[in-house]
């Protein structure tokens, strides 16, 4: 079966992005429909100006489509990406998640499974707390965590993080190497092979509902 899953991100210099693509890649490897979507960027030109990867990314992301809380209403599942921020997510990531109060409140975000992956400058610049800390949205949202865990040795290869993929861009802003890719691809798979397992699931019990209905009325 075909189910959807909404890759939605924020990325100032293109790391994240990078990660997102390659999440999209797995997922839809697994034989998911994907859309990729950037949230809004919220900081001034000024600023941005400032960093050359910056604006050069920020120019160039221009050709992809940016998220709407619409994205989330159509996915089955999500796939969150943020550099990490004092190891929160940013601000831009956290102000798109703020926009879904109402599809929290009608149930519509509950039982649906959700990962994340991050980037920050050092190896302990927190990842991790990054990661948890969205996780903390996803708990409130009724949500189904679904972390890469250390599932497959493509997760060791990538440093090892079993919250989600995680990569260290270090002082010259390097995008992820070959093995971190691996693992953005791995995580995509695994959420949306655990999504068609967990929907196939679902259809097959509302069968089994209408068939023990129709014997019990024709009984």
């Amino acid at each position: 079966m075909t189910v959807k899953v909404a890759v939605i991100y924020y990325s100032a210099t293109g790391s994240v992005y990078a990660l997102a693509q390659a999440v999209a890649e797995g997922a839809t490897s697994a034989g998911a429909e994907v859309r990729l979507r950037r949230v809004a960027e919220l900081a001034p030109d000024s600023a941005i100006d400032q960093d050359p990867r910056w604006r050069r990314h920020a120019d160039a992301a221009t050709s992809i489509a940016q998220a709407s809380v619409e994205d989330l209403a159509w996915a089955d599942a999500f796939a969150f990406g943020t550099p990490t921020r004092f190891g929160a997510p940013a601000a831009q990531l956290k102000q798109f998640i703020d926009q879904a109060g109402g599809l929290w409140r009608e149930g519509v975000l509950a039982d649906k499974p959700v990962t994340a992956f991050t980037s920050a400058f050092n190896r302990h610049g927190g990842s991790e707390a990054t990661i948890l800390s969205l996780s903390n949205v996803f708990y409130h949202w009724g949500a189904l965590i679904v972390p890469p865990g250390f599932t497959d040795p493509v997760v060791y290869g990538a440093g090892g993080n079993p919250y989600g993929t995680s990569l260290v861009t270090g002082p010259t802003g390097s995008g992820p190497d070959g093995a971190v890719l691996e693992a953005a691809r791995y995580q995509g798979r695994r959420l949306a092979r655990i999504t068609i397992r967990l929907l196939g699931d679902e259809h097959a019990a509302a069968r089994e509902s209408v068939a023990a209905t129709s014997v019990s009325s024709g009984s």
